[in-house]
């Protein structure tokens, strides 16, 4: 029973926290409507836990516990990749705009010592 209490409660704290941020423009909309309905179903299946395992036994899983877990290490090792793939975009795009400001920076010293010359030149 104190486990369900403080699942319920980290729940409704997440769900204040996401709604702050959600006013302060921290997070989008789609963020916001994604994570809302998570919290409120871990607050639904937290108090309803018996009828998690009618759910649990048409997946052939003996607990609804048993199958959230099963469920959140199936969508964390999802995420993670998800999120090696944007660091590896993330990752091309710097050294893209790395390579294009080095370029431009060897073009506008190629021109000032270009100018450089002209102006001595003038001088003589």
């Amino acid at each position: 029973m104190l486990i369900q209490l403080l699942i319920i409660l980290f729940s409704l704290f997440a769900l204040s926290r996401l709604r702050v941020k959600f006013k302060n423009k921290e997070i989008s909309g789609k963020e916001f409507f994604l994570w809302t309905p998570f919290w409120l179903l871990v607050i639904g299946a937290t108090i309803w836990f018996k009828q998690t395992d009618i759910i649990a036994n048409f997946f052939g899983v003996e607990k609804g516990a048993d199958l959230a877990v099963y469920i959140s290490i199936i969508a964390l090792f999802y995420l993670i990749f998800k999120i090696i793939v944007k660091l590896d975009k993330l990752d091309k795009d710097i050294t893209q705009i790395v390579r294009i400001v080095a370029v431009n920076k060897q073009e506008i010293f190629n021109s000032l010592e270009k100018d450089n010359r002209t102006s001595i030149a003038d001088k003589e």
